[in-house]
């Protein structure tokens, strides 16, 4: 069953989802990788409601290491309050992320087929 927008039954609701842009630095593959490492198990041990769900990694012009990643969380809080018992980055800034679009997605919309 499809509901509106915002029109969720409230066992429904689902938590905020949202793309926290970090700044790493000049930060070496193995540095990475440990920096994930214990970001996911700080999740999983003091944010259980946290849910990491993936990160694009970049590097910058400058060398520097950037992320994308997305999370579900209950709240933009305690988005902040993980990464800074985290560490080792710095936030550029967090999105709360509306949708998820695919180019198929974007096609069916634009055609008016409703979702089945």
């Amino acid at each position: 069953m499809r509901f509106p927008p915002g029109r969720l039954p409230f066992t429904m609701l689902r938590m905020g989802r949202y793309v926290i842009e970090r700044n790493f630095g000049a930060i070496s593959d193995d540095d990475m990788l440990s920096a994930a490492v214990r970001s996911d198990q700080m999740a999983m041990e003091r944010f259980p409601e946290i849910i990491w769900e993936h990160s694009h990694i970049v590097v910058g012009d400058d060398g520097e290491v950037l992320t994308f990643c997305v999370y579900e969380a209950p709240s933009e809080e305690m988005i902040r309050e993980h990464a800074a018992a985290f560490g080792s980055h710095t936030i550029t800034r967090i999105y709360e992320l509306l949708d998820d679009v695919t180019p198929a997605e974007i096609r069916r919309r634009a055609s008016g087929v409703p979702v089945s």
